[in-house]
């Protein structure tokens, strides 16, 4: 199923790319149909039925892409995704679409989690070195762990460089076991 979702994503990158539209208007966009759906969900059954006409769905996917303001070619991707039975897939090939846009502008995003709220300047701080890690622009998102003492642990794909007091504990005991 992921080859799938990320098929769709890179072919829709391409388009976004190619047409030279701005990646984040684009994104929002896909997003706030991602969240019309979701809102009602009705709407995936209805696109998802074989018996309503192909026409029919559209012009219900025309009437929401109007009243969101939405630009066609976010619009014909979804028409897209409702003429293959995939629109129940939307919010995970939107999430695979941002992560395709992401890589090609040169950002990492990042994951991170720490004993207490950061600073604006430590935050700085940290996305800095990790900027100078991945030679990347880095998007980062904050999470609070208490139970890691201190420190920090920073999630960069399935790569995690665990910074926390608790890791470091952990990785102390094994040392002291194996001597």
């Amino acid at each position: 199923m992921a080859a799938i979702t990320s098929r769709y994503a890179r072919a829709f990158a391409d388009a976004v790319y190619g047409l030279n539209f701005g990646p984040a208007m684009v994104m929002a966009q896909l997003y706030d149909l991602v969240a019309v759906v979701k809102s009602n969900p009705v709407l995936p059954r209805i696109w998802e039925n074989p018996a309503i006409p192909a026409e029919q769905k559209r012009s219900l996917l025309d009437a929401i892409v109007e009243r969101q303001n939405i630009v066609k070619l976010v619009r014909n991707f979804v028409a897209v995704l409702i003429d293959h039975h995939r629109i129940e897939q939307l919010p995970e090939i939107a999430r695979q679409v941002e992560s395709e846009l992401d890589t090609r502008q040169g950002f990492a995003e990042a994951e991170v989690t720490s004993a207490r709220e950061l600073s604006a300047i430590e935050k700085g701080a940290l996305e800095g070195k990790i900027a100078t890690m991945t030679g990347k622009k880095v998007r980062a998102h904050y999470a609070i762990e208490p139970r890691i003492l201190g420190g920090a642990i920073v999630r960069l794909g399935s790569t995690i460089y665990d910074g926390s007091v608790k890791g470091q504990l952990h990785r102390m005991k094994e040392q002291l076991a194996a001597e």
